[in-house]
């Protein structure tokens, strides 16, 4: 969660002339130029914002929907609240936590915890990564079955760091983290993504510091999302994990989300 971070050049392009204007107002408020050489650029079309390098040989376009495609397929069929990241959460009957996802990404996890019930708040500190969210979250809100998902998922763009260090809301149960790290899930799409993304968010060599700050604020619960085979982040060691096929989940419990000791 650092604010050094590599800089990759980035423009603003309208897809369609009839939205230059509001591509222009996007260009003002992350101050991105319109025209000249890029590697990558931030694109406003029909079906909102999305993020493309630019090249002969690059992938194509990164975007954020809710409503269709792998969200969609999941929020049908990927198993409720049986999912392992809703086991490490804590989501049992009766029970959906309040949430934080410090490092919300395309906000995937965040709205399959929505989708559950859970009220999520979403800190992005990259702020193009965070207009993408912006965008499908709005998008979102016009599909009457995503809609009331949506509706339970607030978007922050800040240093989740000083963020949770400076928290005036009522503090979370649990603060969800998932660092960026090397090597992944072994998917083609989350591999552009992170192709994508690491020359404007770099690593997260800070996350021993934001698990700190985590620890601090959370009241129930600490979640970190890790590759199976990695090493915990640096510091308090986590009490237990759930482990899956690529990845695990390192749970540090303070207490029961039912109001006894966790074990």
């Amino acid at each position: 969660m650092s604010d050094e971070r590599p800089v990759a050049a980035v423009r603003m392009e309208a897809l369609d002339p009839a939205l230059a204007a509001a591509a222009a107002a996007w260009a003002r408020r992350l101050r991105l130029r319109q025209g000249g050489d890029a590697e990558f650029a931030l694109q406003l079309g029909q079906q909102g914002l999305q993020f493309v390098e630019l090249g002969a040989h690059a992938a194509g376009p990164i975007r954020v929907d809710f409503v269709a495609g792998a969200v969609a397929h999941r929020r049908l069929f990927g198993g409720g609240s049986g999912q392992m990241i809703a086991r490490a959460v804590g989501i049992q009957p009766g029970v959906r936590p309040t949430v934080v996802d410090a490092t919300a990404g395309l906000g995937r996890d965040a709205f399959v915890l929505a989708q559950l019930g859970c009220a999520v708040t979403l800190i992005e500190r990259q702020p193009l990564i965070a207009a993408l969210l912006e965008d499908g979250l709005q998008r979102a809100q016009a599909d009457a079955v995503v809609a009331p998902i949506v509706a339970r998922m607030r978007l922050l763009c800040a240093n989740a760091i000083d963020l949770l260090g400076a928290w005036e809301d009522a503090a979370p149960q649990v603060i969800y983290l998932d660092p960026m790290f090397p090597t992944r899930e072994k998917s083609a799409l989350v591999k552009k993504e992170m192709r994508l993304f690491r020359p404007l968010a770099g690593g997260d060599d800070d996350a021993p510091a934001l698990l700190e700050a985590a620890l601090a604020l959370a009241t129930h619960r600490v979640v970190v999302k890790r590759p199976r085979k990695a090493p915990a982040i640096p510091g308090v060691p986590p009490g237990y994990a759930l482990e899956g096929k690529s990845s695990r989940f390192d749970i540090y419990p303070k207490k029961s989300l039912k109001g006894r000791a966790e074990h």
